[in-house]
């Protein structure tokens, strides 16, 4: 019931996301925390905006406290990057962000967020993780006080998570160069944690379903991909510049052009990487996910800086970043990070970077993509989450260890292992990827273009 994924723990509200369940996760941390063998511990805790985000974030502040750790709780809703710089801002041991990113509003998650301002490394959600089946077993019995008592007697602290990242936006981008211009924005927060932040950066930007709302409105689930931005492609359209979008605890962006068309994480990986590198003169190691675009292997061949790639997932690059010497790191659901921020994905700083880069090389969005396509060619993506069968699961992934010779009319010049089954064809590859934990395969593949995408992909499903 308590299973922690690449991101945390997620469950559905009230059937596994329980405050029985959430009071044994924090315990699980304090274990951990306390193992560490540190004096004055303390812990970073915010939520986002969910059904009972902010009673969940109250009960792992109690636990905390009850158990000697000083917590810094937001006052507000927060974003998981808000939480991220105040825990490296305060020097805290841990970071917890009550949040299910993108998942649908029947959902809330427990994220764990380290010293250095970024995702929790595998190894500490794995020291985490290992406690709980015994506390499952014999669930520790705490008789907790009221959140005023803990405030009153100092061992929580109420703070504004927001109000300190912002001032640290304004010195890390160039938000009067942007005011100057007047660039035309539309953001869509997505009801998500997002709500209430661009406004304070640009009082005169336009927004959408930026209300409270913990069941998302007419939306199925708050993630910035082209399926979800129907109505942001549509406005954006209608004389703005850009269009921004970011995901349920706004770690994520998707964006539009001006001309209402919805440019991927794969095209704003490579803006930014080719604004940081070529326009700031900036220099260190390319981090890439397995499943992110071939557009970074060759600017990064041509440009003869370090590529390294990953498995799946941010904290991955997180942790290398937290290291240092990475200039940017990211992956292809959205998420990226950069030598200028901490070392944790963040939409709204993203986007602004985005922005940043619009205006200081005198370009609009579309010219930027159109950059790219001139220097590197045509780069069509595309991904299928593809319910199946426990049959077809063992049928394809047997097909894909076997290595086919040829998918449909494509033959297979290479493999990569690294996560999943990645096949490369000439121009194009394709990579598999099942779920350990449902019975979901999935198929992410790109090429020259959409029909040659989806060919592979079809041929990935029919595997034998």
């Amino acid at each position: 019931m308590i299973k922690f994924g690449t991101d945390g723990w997620r469950g559905i509200i009230a059937r596994d996301f329980t405050f029985e369940n959430i009071r044994i996760a924090a315990y699980a941390t304090v274990i951990y925390l306390k193992k560490q063998g540190k004096a004055n511990l303390s812990a970073v805790v915010g939520y986002d905006t969910r059904f009972l985000s902010n009673q969940f974030a109250a009960e792992v502040a109690s636990v905390f406290a009850e158990n000697g750790i000083k917590v810094y709780l937001s006052r507000q809703i927060c974003s998981t990057p808000q939480v991220s710089y105040n825990t490296k801002l305060l020097n805290a041991d841990i970071g917890i962000i009550i949040t299910a990113s993108h998942n649908p509003p029947e959902y809330s998650g427990y994220k764990l967020k380290a010293n250095y301002g970024g995702p929790a490394t595998p190894e500490m959600i794995a020291e985490v993780e290992k406690e709980i089946p015994a506390l499952i077993q014999e669930p520790p019995i705490m008789k907790l006080k009221s959140i005023n008592e803990y405030v009153k007697d100092g061992s929580i602290i109420l703070k504004d998570f927001k109000e300190t990242y912002l001032n640290y936006i304004n010195e890390k981008i160039d938000v009067t160069g942007i005011r100057k211009e007047n660039f035309n924005i539309l953001f869509d927060p997505m009801f998500g944690a997002g709500i209430n932040t661009m406004g304070y950066l640009f009082p005169y930007l336009e927004e959408l379903h930026s209300t409270y709302n913990p069941s998302f409105g007419e939306l199925d689930h708050p993630e910035p991909i082209e399926s979800m931005l129907g109505l942001l492609k549509a406005r954006t359209a209608q004389g703005f510049d850009v269009g921004l979008a970011s995901d349920g605890d706004a770690d994520r962006l998707g964006a539009v052009d001006e001309n209402g068309n919805f440019v991927d994480a794969h095209k704003i990986y490579m803006i930014i990487l080719k604004y940081l590198h070529g326009f700031k003169n900036l220099s260190g190691k390319i981090v890439k996910t397995v499943s992110l675009t071939s557009m970074v292997d060759k600017y990064a061949k041509k440009y003869n800086l370090e590529l390294i790639e990953t498995p799946v997932g941010f904290k991955y690059s997180a942790d290398l970043m937290s290291k240092g010497g990475v200039l940017i790191g990211g992956e292809e659901s959205g998420g990226l990070g950069t030598c200028l921020h901490i070392p944790e994905r963040d939409g709204i700083f993203n986007g602004l970077l985005l922005i940043e880069a619009m205006l200081n090389k005198k370009m609009k969005l579309s010219e930027l993509v159109d950059e790219l396509n001139q220097e590197f060619g045509l780069h069509v993506f595309e991904r299928v989450d593809k319910q199946v069968t426990a049959a077809e699961k063992e049928r394809i992934l047997k097909a894909a260890t076997n290595t086919p010779d040829y998918l449909g009319d494509y033959k297979v010049i290479g493999t990569n292992l690294r996560d999943g089954y990645k096949f490369f064809v000439d121009n194009g590859w394709l990579l598999i990827r099942a779920s350990g934990t449902e019975p979901l395969i999935r198929f992410y593949a790109e090429a020259e273009n959409i029909e040659k995408v989806r060919a592979l992909i079809k041929s990935a499903t029919e595997l034998k």
